[in-house]
């Protein structure tokens, strides 16, 4: 009887799929249906086609599938296992909602961390206000949502940070993030932070015809960021090391499971300061190569600040999100925001948005949420995708502010989404085009809350001729442009013709901007960054014109073409073919070329189609002629109609128009997709000399490791046995600062000294000292050519070869362990430091291989202050990364060593000496570059 099942439901599986790809390919031949075939090679099936086999698919099984299923399946034999181990709830997705209750009934703050000059700090305040409070309400699979609180997301990201320092992950260390939205994305980012490194979102892979073109891009960001670790999910690990082996600093790949697993003891966190990178935000590439937008704390949280105080927002407020946390739209002002003004934010993947566009509005309902966010092609993709009666008693009521950005705003959009779902109580008021770029962490204009869409109707012909926006009556021929609202607060902009003079309102030109949220340039690109400013003032690479200070936006600067001295706008054209019968909607790019017979450029339109029938080809071209000339005033010069995935996107859904232009210019519309081994095999050829640059590498570090390890077997057992011969102290300190000096330079070790008149002569002084590496000891002595008390841990006294030489250097032990032991050696150093002897300490006491600035022991400062004497901070940068803790493998590198001028107690008093060693600690936090661990 199972078999008989089995086979049943393997017909009724390939039935369905055929006749979903006989509605798809009218005319074409079509393989024997089977098991094996191939849904995107062999049936052509994109995103959309996928979401609506499942649907189907849902209908006819009566099953629920899990939403990641469309992009994951490719063959009927996967999809049909999938259907067999799926629940069965019946058409679920027909009956009424439930009413009642938000799920997210958390008790409102109006409290907010308004000190806070860092994202980890933000998350501490949260953390010691509310920890236990849920912050996320994560939709990682099915409908029921995973809650995270304050605390869980801390002490996630702890785990990670302290895995990264596991890992010898540096402060301002670039680390790449390929995860979808999950809780490993929200701790690896957060724990990234906590690390003191930089994250850098990049989205995975999808689809195996996407991988190579994928695998490129990615390669650029990673190499652009000097990325030194990618973080990622197990499936992804094969096309990880591929971008491993092409990008120079690319040093290891791993999951979040394994960072967390390989703590070191406790967590320890670092907050870092206003003015560090926090987050690389690559641009999506819609208009070029893609470069490294660097905000930094401070950006990033006047953008949050001033976006709130736009909104409103209120503690009562709710965040729906599906959009992705590797877009700046997703991650900051859907999560980051959330979590500044602890509303909480209902998650949910982007997949799941795709595959069932009917749960964005769901979890809005089942959230009461008040503020959500997507690009227009997704309030299109609902009025289009979504059955009426899947939304039985759907309730949109609550949703009081619906931001559509991140793309052009179609004034057709808005009006298609208001009417299909203002009876399920969404008001044309909650409706807000928004503005904003990378470059200005993510808003930059927002309209006011409850106003609704201003849409302005100007003449057409007058905008593209003069750059006049004159108004008409709507009623008349006209260009509809939708209004992004006013700049927010703390941020202005202006607009400008070529030459760079300010223009009037309704003239279009330049907009440009500046405020402080506001990037300070691209990550290792003067080049582009020298382009972006001018006198002050940021390009955002957008066309438009101002009315009553509200901003219309007409075009990207590289978009328009210009024909006979019009301009010509790509958008509204694209949008109207969209909609011609038999063309892909979102699918049609308009751009110029060159001719190369005639040199003068031309207007090409490509669009998307499957049809094969020559007559209906014939009549999408001459429709997409007519509205040429009916919308720009000339008729396009070629018409190019290709298969699908012809015309290339961003990560977000943008037209990569430069991109599909080359495609075109290059003669490869329409070539077959290559297949996945063979891109593989072209990524592993070219990935061939870079790891033969990276072996070299790998000889070459072994090779100066083994050169090191000789020259100090060769320089310190004669060191040793002269500090015990030579006859008095000064003899052997002379021996060892030039023994010093002769081994780093045969090490070939650089040493930049700073404030080398600082160094205190005869005159007596305590010498507080960052301890970073096995080699500060030899650096010290070459430093300073006259002696000193070195203070050195008692465990060191338990060994006699270290015992004997500090003894011959009269060093002195002191024991932190033992309180009576510790107050006995307190006692004896103070009473050195009274004879006018200068001591050497290194406060911290230890080291570790992970960067960053452990407590100071208070000994030395209470020895100042006790004695009079002052103290000189000196701050070692560098030898960490030259040998660490716990690593006995030297690498090349560069030392800088900084002396401060002396800072002197104020008292005698403990507090003197408290108020003496944050001083001191704070001067080599200012120089040594690495966290606060304290």
């Amino acid at each position: 009887m199972t078999e008989d099942k089995n086979t049943e439901n393997e017909t009724r599986l390939l039935a369905l799929i055929w006749t979903l790809a006989a509605e798809l390919h009218v005319g074409r031949s079509l393989p024997s249906p089977s098991l094996k075939c191939s849904l995107e090679r062999e049936l052509g099936f994109d995103s959309l086609t996928r979401a609506e086999l499942l649907s189907r698919v849902e209908q006819a099984f009566s099953v629920r599938l899990p939403g990641k299923a469309f992009v994951q399946i490719d063959t009927p034999a996967e999809l049909l296992q999938l259907i067999d181990t799926s629940v069965h709830p019946g058409k679920a997705s027909t009956q009424p909602f439930e009413t009642g209750e938000s799920v997210l009934s958390e008790t409102a703050t109006a409290s907010l961390p308004t000190g806070a000059q860092t994202l980890p700090e933000v998350l501490a305040w949260h953390v010691a206000q509310h920890g236990e409070r849920i912050h996320v309400h994560l939709y990682e699979e099915e409908d029921q949502p995973v809650p995270v609180s304050y605390q869980a997301l801390f002490d996630g990201a702890a785990a990670i940070a302290s895995g990264l320092r596991a890992r010898r992950v540096s402060p301002g260390q670039s680390i790449a993030i390929m995860l979808p939205t999950s809780r490993d994305y929200l701790f690896s980012f957060f724990g990234i932070l906590l690390a003191g490194a930089i994250p850098v979102p990049i989205y995975p892979p999808l689809r195996p015809a996407q991988l190579e073109d994928h695998l490129r891009r990615h390669a650029d960001i990673l190499e652009n960021a000097a990325a030194v670790m990618l973080i990622t999910v197990p499936e992804a690990r094969a096309v990880a090391h591929l971008l491993r082996a092409q990008i120079s600093s690319l040093e290891d790949v791993s999951i979040p499971e394994e960072l967390a697993a390989s703590t070191m003891g406790e967590p320890l966190t670092a907050h870092g300061h206003t003015d560090d990178i926090a987050l690389l935000q690559y641009t999506s590439g819609s208009t070029g190569t893609p470069k490294g937008v660097m905000l930094s704390h401070s950006n990033l949280l006047a953008n949050i600040r001033a976006m709130g105080e736009a909104v409103e927002v209120k503690p009562e407020d709710c965040f729906v999100s599906w959009l992705p946390l590797y877009h700046d739209m997703g991650l900051i002002g859907a999560w980051l925001g959330s979590l500044y003004f602890a509303i909480p934010l209902a998650l949910m993947s982007p997949l799941s948005f795709l595959s069932r566009p009917q749960r964005w509005l769901e979890a809005i309902h089942h959230h009461r949420g008040t503020l959500s966010a997507a690009p227009n092609f997704a309030y299109e993709y609902c009025y289009s995708h979504i059955d009426p009666a899947q939304l039985e008693g759907l309730d949109l009521s609550s949703w009081r502010m619906a931001f559509n950005g991140a793309e052009p705003v179609s004034a057709r959009t808005l009006r298609h989404f208001q009417e299909r779902f203002s009876p399920f109580g969404f008001r044309p008021e909650a409706m807000a085009p928004v503005y904003g770029l990378a470059e200005n962490s993510v808003g930059l204009a927002f309209p006011p809350p409850g106003r609704g869409p201003l849409i302005d109707h100007i003449q057409r012909a007058s905008l593209a001729e003069r750059g006049e926006a004159q108004p008409v009556s709507k009623d008349e021929e006209s260009l509809e442009v939708v209004a992004c609202g006013r700049p927010m607060s703390g941020h202005a902009v202006r607009i400008i013709d070529a030459a760079g003079h300010p223009l009037p309102e309704r003239r279009e030109g330049h907009l440009q901007f500046r405020g402080p949220s506001a990037t300070r340039g691209y990550f290792r690109n003067p080049e582009k960054s020298a382009e972006l400013f001018h006198d002050g003032w940021l390009d955002s690479g957008d066309l438009g014109y101002l009315a009553d200070g509200k901003i219309y936006l007409t075009s990207r600067v590289k978009d328009l073409i210009i024909r006979g001295g019009r301009n010509l706008y790509p958008y509204e054209l694209e949008q109207a073919v969209g909609a011609i019968e038999g063309v892909r909607k979102g699918c049609v790019a308009v751009f110029g070329s060159v001719d190369k017979n005639s040199g003068t450029e031309q207007l090409v339109v490509l669009a998307e189609t499957r049809e094969t029938d020559q007559a209906a080809r014939q009549s999408i071209e001459n429709q997409i002629v007519e509205l040429g000339g009916q919308l720009l005033g000339i008729p396009p010069e070629r018409v190019v109609l290709a298969p699908p995935h012809s015309v290339l996107k961003t990560s977000s859904g943008k037209i990569r128009r430069g991109a599909t232009r080359e495609l075109f210019e290059q003669g490869k519309i329409g070539s077959s997709g290559t297949r996945v081994w063979l891109q593989v095999v072209r990524l592993l050829l070219s990935a061939f000399v870079p790891s033969l640059r990276r072996l070299r590498r790998n000889i070459s570090a072994r090779l100066y490791a083994a050169y090191a390890w000789m020259m100090f077997s060769l320089f310190a057992p004669p060191a040793w046995i002269l500090t015990q011969l030579l006859p008095n102290h000064g003899k052997r300190w002379r021996m060892l600062h030039k023994a010093a000096h002769l081994l780093r330079r045969l090490l070939g070790i650089p040493l930049d000294v700073e404030g080398r008149d600082n160094l205190p002569g005869d005159q007596p002084c305590i010498l507080a000292v960052n301890h970073a590496s096995y080699i500060d000891g030899i650096l010290l002595a070459e430093l300073f050519p006259h002696s000193f008390i070195i203070v050195a841990k008692s465990e060191l006294r338990d060994h006699w070869v270290p015992r004997l030489f500090i003894e011959k250097l009269q060093g002195e032990f002191v024991d932190r362990s033992d309180l009576r032991a510790g107050a006995d050696d307190a006692l004896r150093l103070e009473q050195l430091a009274q004879s006018g002897r200068s001591l050497l300490f290194f406060p911290e006491g230890t080291f570790h291989e992970y960067p960053g600035l452990l407590p100071f022991h208070m000994g030395a400062f209470i020895a100042a202050s006790r004695s009079g004497l002052p103290v000189m901070p000196i701050t070692i940068r560098g030898s960490r990364q030259i040998m660490a803790g716990r690593t006995w493998f030297p690498r090349h590198g560069p030392v800088e060593v900084i002396v401060s001028p002396p800072i002197s107690p104020a008292g005698s008093s403990w507090g003197d000496a408290v108020m003496l060693r944050n001083a001191v600690r704070k001067e080599i936090l200012k120089h040594c570059g690495e966290p606060d661990l304290a």
